[in-house]
């Protein structure tokens, strides 16, 4: 409906001013071409968890920082030795 009030919009206004030059009258589409998909569709990660290629994007990202947040803070607990309590005499 918008997209019909524009056009409309243009109308009258090429009709009402036929001085503009050309280049004005050019439609551009800004970013609409984001929405177009390339391939197949992608999924969140709880969606298809065994299948990280048909993830989202941000959502692989967000996945492998947690992984590798919990490895490099679990190997620091298992190698650290955790915290020595101390004897009182």
């Amino acid at each position: 409906m918008a997209s019909l009030l524009r056009g409309a919009a243009s109308l009258t206004r090429i009709t009402a001013s036929v001085s503009k030059s050309p280049i004005q009258f050019i439609h551009r589409r800004g970013l609409a071409g984001a929405a177009d998909h390339h391939g197949p569709a992608k999924v969140a990660c709880w969606k298809d968890p065994m299948s990280p290629s048909k993830w989202k994007e941000e959502h692989f990202v967000i996945v492998s920082l947690t992984g590798w947040g919990v490895a490099i803070y679990g190997g620091y607990k298992t190698f650290a030795g955790g915290k020595k309590e101390e004897k009182l005499a």
